[in-house]
């Protein structure tokens, strides 16, 4: 049960390329987001869909995977746990950011399972 207390599962579409940058170790990082959306009834009976972006980054393997795999509009299953993380922006204002860091991927369509 201990493995289940901070972990992510989402489909979604790919929102953008995915950004790849090395770190001086050699490890690959990713960072790309995908879109999920939600759709209900409103109170006249139209239906309204809902879209919530999510930022994710993965590391080492996933990561070289989602460079090969992944661009924009592709379906994808992900599976991973939320982290936050502080950052200074450009004004030197202090921002707080929610990702999640990505364990497995899964396309959805015709493509292989990463």
């Amino acid at each position: 049960m201990y493995a289940l207390k901070n972990k992510v599962q989402l489909i979604g579409n790919v929102g953008n390329a995915v950004e790849i940058k090395n770190t001086e170790s050699g490890k690959k990082l990713a960072r790309f987001s995908i879109a999920t959306n939600e759709s209900y009834r409103n109170t006249k009976g139209e239906k309204v869909t809902e879209t919530t972006w999510h930022n994710l980054i993965a590391w080492g393997k996933v990561a070289e995977l989602a460079e090969k795999l992944l661009q924009k509009g592709t379906e994808v299953v992900i599976e991973g746990k939320l982290t936050n993380r502080s950052y200074t922006d450009k004004d030197g204002n202090k921002k707080q950011m929610c990702e999640i860091l990505v364990n497995e991927l899964l396309l959805l369509g015709s493509k292989a399972v990463a």
